[in-house]
């Protein structure tokens, strides 16, 4: 959420979307302990709102809490993100296939743009910035279907699912894939070919759930050596 919107909300909220957002984009890491007087410190405020936005973030699955050990950020595990990428697979192959009948010119031409400007986020390196752009590209096509439900559905992932996408496009051997996998899903779209795009979107969701899948149990591999050396 950007900090011109965050000035309009009460304080709780403003602490509860920046740590949210610390949360999706990595920042604060999983498994990350949450001090709430560390963390009311480097905000600049009390305990209390602090101590809100942790119970808000727990609900959302986005904290966990430990009896005695307190506050930490909810762990990226296989079963969590594949959960989440199962149902946004269907999805996003969904808003394909309605993509290809109900997108306009200017629709299409929004979505060129985006390929483009995503592109050029790749060459940057900036993470963030390419996670925005990959989001405003996914988004158009959604918004294209015209189906509020449909569109509702997907929002409700989103903000989960940016954890995950965050996740993979850290992984820079896969930028060039990311790029070739949205000129698929657009060039499919441009054609009216429904069957391909369904099957572009899929293979889109389907690279990433396996990017991370090799991520986490890496990640698993290394804490379980660097465990061993301590004992030593």
């Amino acid at each position: 959420m950007q900090n011109s919107l965050l000035s309009d909300l009460p304080l709780r909220d403003v602490v509860f979307y920046t740590l949210r957002q610390s949360i999706l984009t990595g920042e604060l890491k999983p498994g990350e302990r949450l001090m709430e007087i560390h963390l009311a410190d480097k905000l600049g405020v009390s305990r209390t709102p602090v101590r809100e936005a942790i119970r808000r973030l727990e609900l959302e699955g986005l904290v966990t809490m430990f009896p005695r050990r307190g506050a930490e950020v909810a762990q990226i595990t296989e079963k969590s993100m594949c959960d989440v990428l199962e149902v946004r697979r269907t999805l996003d192959a969904l808003c394909a296939e309605l993509a290809c009948d109900r997108i306009t010119e200017n629709g299409l031409a929004c979505l060129k743009q985006a390929c483009d400007y995503f592109e050029q986020c790749v060459g940057t390196k900036d993470t963030r910035k390419i996670a925005q752009a990959d989001v405003s590209l996914h988004d158009i096509i959604v918004e294209a279907t015209g189906n509020q439900r449909l569109i509702q559905l997907v929002n409700n992932l989103s903000e989960q699912m940016y954890r995950y996408r965050f996740e993979y496009i850290k992984d820079e051997s896969r930028h060039d894939n990311l790029v070739n996998e949205h000129r698929m899903i657009y060039e499919s779209i441009v054609k009216r070919d429904k069957a391909k795009a369904a099957e572009a979107a899929r293979l889109h969701i389907d690279n990433q759930e396996k990017s991370i899948i090799r991520q986490i149990r890496l990640e698993q591999e290394n804490a379980g050596k660097k465990r061993i050396r301590n004992r030593v």
